[in-house]
């Protein structure tokens, strides 16, 4: 299935973005619209930080986990995720560009490595999903950064 990319522009440098993204109890604050329940272990930040969180749904008993994989500062965060029972696998990836007017194009991809069945059969519908809370948290980080 064709990864999921959602973008967001902000008005501090690419350093500043990666140091609030690099602290992975951060993503809380821009996640929490569809992510409850949030517990963190490993380290605070970087490589090996982990982060657990319940899929704010009715009646939904899922989590969400990921591991930061990737950390090469100030340009690029990539996390691995796990989900509905370990039958969905995701990497998740920030890219942070330079603007020329010293701020930041954030842009986030979500590329799908394990669907389960049901995500398979109708994959248009994961990915309307995925585009519609992935664009809200890119809307909400860059409020949280001040863009």
């Amino acid at each position: 299935m064709k990864p999921v990319t959602v973008e967001a522009t902000v008005a501090k440098p690419p350093v500043e973005v990666f140091e609030f993204l690099d602290a992975l109890a951060n993503h809380e604050r821009f996640l929490d619209h569809y992510l409850v329940d949030w517990k963190f272990s490993g380290p605070q930040r970087g490589v090996g930080a982990k982060a657990r969180a319940r899929v704010d749904a009715p009646g939904s008993q899922d989590h969400f986990e990921f591991e930061v994989t990737e950390s090469e500062a100030p340009r690029r965060i990539v996390e691995q995720g796990v989900s509905s029972g370990g039958k969905r696998e995701t990497q998740g990836t920030y890219r942070l560009e330079q603007l020329s007017d010293g701020g930041t194009r954030i842009e986030f991809e979500l590329l799908f490595q394990q669907l389960p069945r049901s995500e398979r059969i109708a994959p248009f519908l994961t990915r309307a999903f995925a585009k519609r809370v992935n664009a809200k948290s890119m809307r909400r980080l860059a409020k949280q950064l001040g863009g």
